[in-house]
């Protein structure tokens, strides 16, 4: 773009920094023109002799005018910027919060709720066995098997008549 690298001179070297200096008064420059009224008398003189620093500040100005549209000047944020941006991100951090809150009450509550769950287990073990206890004594015992040898018993609850031997030859 530049050739000012080959001739390699102070004076060149000097220029291409003024030109570089964005807090420069040359930075405002919107015309050749204006960009050399706005350099030191010793630089103009320069660039009238110097036809590589001439190209230069020429490039410099077209380079300026096609960006012109493209890069937004810097702009200084608002008085209400600080505020706002301080409102979203204090919004962002209760967002978070709330559903860091969310998870941390479940380890507060596991020891409580395992404590409960164990309390019941232990209530529901203990209703279960206790109701088939009761319904095992209340269900009649199962008579063991009768032996060949024994003679039976005769229970209470039997209908059968008795007929003795005599009274049946009659």
């Amino acid at each position: 773009m530049w050739d000012l690298l080959n001739g390699r001179n102070e004076e060149c070297e000097h220029l291409l920094d003024l030109l570089e200096d964005p807090s420069a008064a040359t930075s405002r420059a919107q015309s050749v023109a204006e960009l050399l009224e706005a350099l030191p008398a010793a630089q103009r003189t320069h660039v009238a002799a110097c036809q590589n620093c001439h190209d230069a500040v020429r490039d410099v100005v077209e380079g300026r005018e096609m960006l012109r549209g493209v890069v937004p000047q810097s702009q200084e944020p608002g008085p209400w910027f600080v505020t706002r941006v301080m409102a979203v991100i204090a919004a962002k951090e209760r967002e978070l919060s709330e559903v860091t809150k969310t998870w941390l009450a479940v380890p507060r509550f596991a020891s409580r709720l395992a404590l409960a769950s164990c309390a019941l287990l232990l209530v529901a073990s203990t209703w279960v066995f206790e109701s088939r206890s009761a319904t095992a004594v209340k269900q009649p015992s199962v008579v063991p098997a009768e032996s060949l040898f024994e003679a039976p018993q005769p229970s209470a609850n039997q209908d059968d008549i008795l007929i003795s031997v005599p009274e049946s030859n009659l």
